[in-house]
């Protein structure tokens, strides 16, 4: 179906990049559940489908997860993305509602979001990078617990961290599996990256570090051969990790959109609030 373009300036974006939103030039992208195949189909049907390639702006349909996958399908591109809720918990999404929508994306929320790098040499000493913009974390691969030894820019600070393994996050992903590990929710401004053990044995009063954004951290797995141990970041795992070097890359960001008043920054804060 081919829509009329029209035309309204998304004058919330970034004002170094202005970008006008145009009926026809938004590519909706779904999960595969039916709530959200379905969400799609009607959407597109309404406010038209362009090719992904093509769009100026990428509305992701389902949860949490799916909007993670598509935050980095969109970084070649450079294209905002708005998310409405088709899954479990949407924090990173809008509440679905399929009128207004050219409106309700202009008058949206910009939040920049940099990832995190990760650098992890495995046992055999190949190399693997990814980006993260929820957390890095460490976990054993067997029944045994992990060892490791973690630097801070240059620094030993902890010798030997003996647990089920740690994580360091953004502040965006502060509110996801950093605080399921008992972690500090962390202000989008504050420029801090919280580090958690993830169910520490020793030192086991050591709950975790908040660090400067500007940290370079390392991890180093003691006794790799008994302690096997899996470094993940976001989706991307590698197996088997003697080390893993960790910082965050200002150089990559994303832009994703939110409702006015419901904005990532503002959400995070009602987060703490949240018993």
């Amino acid at each position: 179906m081919t829509v009329p373009p029209s035309v309204i300036t998304a004058s919330s974006l970034p004002p170094t990049e202005p970008r006008e939103i145009v009926s026809g030039r938004i590519a909706f992208v779904s999960s595969s559940a039916p709530l959200a195949l379905d969400a799609r189909a009607r959407l597109s049907a309404r406010y038209g489908d362009c090719p992904f390639d093509q769009a100026d702006i990428v509305v992701a349909l389902g949860g949490d997860g799916f909007m993670l996958e598509t935050i980095h399908r969109v970084l070649e591109r450079n294209v905002p993305v708005y998310g409405m809720n088709r899954g479990s918990v949407g924090f990173l999404m809008n509440l679905y509602n399929e009128d207004d929508l050219l409106t309700r994306l202009s008058n949206a929320q910009a939040a920049e979001l940099f990832p995190l790098r990760m650098h992890a040499v495995t046992e055999t000493g190949s190399v693997e990078e990814a980006l993260a913009f929820n957390e890095v974390s460490l976990l054993r691969q067997l029944r045994q617990a992990s060892k490791i030894r973690i630097t801070i820019d240059g620094r030993v600070r902890l010798q030997e961290l003996s647990c089920d393994g740690v994580l360091i996050s953004t502040p965006a992903g502060s509110t996801a599996y950093n605080l399921s590990a008992h972690g500090p929710i962390v202000p989008l401004s504050a420029n801090l990256l919280p580090l958690t053990p993830i169910s520490a044995f020793r030192p086991r009063r050591w709950r975790g570090a908040l660090l400067p954004s500007s940290a370079e951290v390392l991890f180093e797995v003691l006794e790799t051969d008994k302690r096997p141990t899996a470094a993940v970041a976001d989706f991307t795992e590698v197996r088997n990790v003697a080390s893993v070097a960790v910082s965050e890359d200002r150089t990559v960001s994303v832009t994703v959109l939110f409702n006015p008043d419901q904005g990532l920054s503002e959400r995070i804060i009602t987060e703490q609030f949240t018993v």
